[in-house]
């Protein structure tokens, strides 16, 4: 053993002082911060916090202020607002670009969990239809520009610039962890934060409105009194004939330019976040999207869902609007399709924590990960909204004096919405925290890590201490997974760290770091079939609850409990301030989703 375990020392002691220490410690040289320059530092993350605060408020001030048009406030406000933000952001963000410019070739360090490519793809697509809105919003200015503000025709166009820069800049920065100009640099990524949220509130209260108006023509159809409905449009006439194509045309666009601002502020959070970030040196294993296991069941039934969706989707837009008893049978419809679809999200959400209890092989990961906690906030915070809407529903269906035929079907819907979200958010955030085996592959990397332990911890602390046996270990472990069996060139003993030492290693008879056999890959591929079966069911399941109310679907307007137990204006702003964060939380746990698909 001692022979084995025989203590080198890396330099001569002659030697030591200045180039061991400078191996050793990555600041040695340089003076230490002392806490007056480290000060403002400290104080910029509570400063750019606030400052992001009090844009965003006053934003949203001018916003309520221009929708209700009090105190003299117009729309027209609210968007020159916008449109300077989005101007402040696209000077920092030119800024950015051209100092990254000027340090090119010099290596930026990056954190490996922010950003994933998948997340900037998805970005790009609802980007893209965000300009689409733009487009539309152009050509309707240009149909009106006689009777409309220069403002509505500058805030489609800035918005357009301004999302061409920042695709540009999340996907090629987004996992930069900036280490120079910290001060400047965090006012710049919280204004931006608040500055998507804002654009994201605008198009809420857009899309809110334009919901509000359908319902209220829908009970003025149906014989309801005392119902003003306001006239669409300018008071003026169309100088060109796409002018209601493009209105209508808006609120097709408006739920992928809602997610687009949500997912870009997001990650420019994240961005936030790691400004001045000591980084854990490790890789995080890389996200593929694999289709050589067995996963038929998942996305099929996955798959005969969507498509159930979007016939649910159809019939419901075309008969609640139709008449009293067409509106009754919809909203039956809608919910018996609830209570099914929520009943096999709520088991596979079980089943898949069942198999992680089961499962006694996996590890939890806590490494310390802003992307992956943002994750876990997110799902619980947005959820709390549809809890929110469906404790409404029950306490309306238990105290309606005159039920309806409906009535009782909104108990078992707002029961399994509530057990639904819960398990699900238990399922996902443990999948986003859990290390998963690989097969032969990753049990080799466990091996590798556990030899790099031993061999760290068999180093002393003093410089230079290297246990020389351990290392020729690893490097054995190394080159096996690598597949070198030819030795080196010319046979060279010098030439330690290349794959021709595995050759001299000694094959001891007890290997104390075995490989798995062909029983336990079996057993693991058994369980990444079926937790990928889930995890793509869960998917498209949520996909689909996404679509339904982010295109109209709002049973919450078309039943008539609430609005009998809590009156027309307090429920209307209880949805409307309520089912933007459901729709989201539709979308992000989608992407969570995919997200453990790919690493599972």
């Amino acid at each position: 053993m001692g022979e084995r375990y025989r203590l080198e020392v890396l330099c001569p002691r002659k030697r030591r002082s200045n180039q061991c220490l400078a191996d050793e410690d990555p600041n040695f040289g340089s003076f230490p911060k002392s806490s007056a320059e480290s000060q403002p530092l400290k104080y910029a993350v509570t400063l750019s916090a606030q400052y992001g605060i009090n844009v965003f408020v006053l934003g949203l001030v001018l916003t309520v202020a221009g929708t209700f048009h009090k105190a003299g406030v117009a729309q027209e406000h609210t968007l020159a607002y916008l449109s300077t933000l989005m101007a402040m952001q696209l000077a920092w963000m030119l800024w950015y670009f051209l100092r990254m410019h000027g340090k090119r070739g010099q290596v930026t360090e990056k954190d490996d969990h922010a950003g994933p490519r998948w997340l900037r793809g998805g970005l790009t697509l609802f980007a893209i239809l965000s300009l689409v809105l733009d487009m539309f919003k152009i050509g309707y200015y240009i149909g009106y520009s006689s009777c409309l503000t220069v403002a509505k025709g500058v805030f489609p166009a800035v918005h357009a610039v301004h999302t061409l820069s920042q695709v540009y800049f999340l996907w090629f920065h987004a996992k930069d962890v900036i280490r120079t100009f910290q001060i400047i640099e965090r006012f710049g990524m919280i204004h931006s934060v608040f500055t998507n949220l804002l654009l994201w509130v605008n198009g809420v209260i857009a899309e809110s409105k334009h919901q509000l108006s359908d319902h209220q023509k829908r009970l003025a159809a149906l014989g309801f009194a005392n119902l003003t409905v306001e006239k669409a449009g300018p008071n003026c006439s169309c100088t060109i004939s796409a002018c209601a194509a493009f209105y209508k045309g808006f609120y097709y666009m408006y739920p992928f330019y809602i997610e687009y601002h949500v997912f870009a502020s997001a990650m420019l959070y994240i961005m936030w976040k790691n400004v001045g970030r000591k980084m854990e040196h490790h890789r995080p294993p890389k996200l593929v999207f694999k289709t050589r296991y067995h996963i038929l069941p998942g996305p099929v039934l996955g798959a005969a869902v969507f498509a159930t969706t979007i016939g649910i989707l159809v019939v419901y837009s075309i008969q609640v609007g139709y008449s009293k008893r067409h509106r009754q049978s919809a909203v039956t419809m809608f919910y018996l399709y609830s209570i099914a679809v929520l009943c096999l999200m709520s088991a596979a959400s079980t089943t898949g924590l069942a198999v992680y209890r089961i499962d006694d092989g996996s590890i939890m990961d806590h490494s310390k990960n802003p992307s992956r906690k943002l994750d876990g906030c997110l799902l619980v915070s947005t959820a709390c909204a549809s809890w929110l809407l469906s404790w409404c529903s029950v306490l309306a269906a238990i105290c309606a004096q005159a039920p309806l035929s409906h009535t009782w079907l909104s108990i078992p819907v707002s029961a399994l919405v509530i057990i639904e979200k819960s398990v699900q958010n238990v399922f996902i955030i443990e999948s986003l925290h859990r290390e998963r085996d690989k097969g032969e592959g990753g049990e080799l990397g466990r091996i590798q890590g556990a030899l790099a332990g031993l061999a760290a911890s068999s180093r002393l602390p003093d410089c230079g201490i290297v246990n020389r046996a351990l290392e020729k270990a690893e490097q054995g472990g190394c080159c096996a997974a690598a597949g070198c069996i030819t030795p080196s060139p010319g046979g060279s003993s010098s030439s330690s760290g290349v794959c021709s030492e595995q050759q001299s290693l000694p094959q001891t008879p007890a290997d104390p770091f075995p490989l798995p056999n062909r029983g336990h890959t079996e057993k693991l591929d058994k369980k990444r079939i079926i937790l990928k079966n889930i995890t793509a069911f869960l998917f498209l399941c949520n996909i689909s609850f996404w679509i339904l109310p982010a295109f109209g679907a709002w049973p919450q307007f078309a039943n008539g409990l609430e609005e009998n137990v809590y009156g027309f204006e307090t429920w209307i702003l209880i949805v409307n301030l309520a089912m933007p964060f459901a729709i989201f939380y539709r979308m992000h746990a989608s992407a969570s989703l995919f997200e453990v698909f790919c690493a599972t």
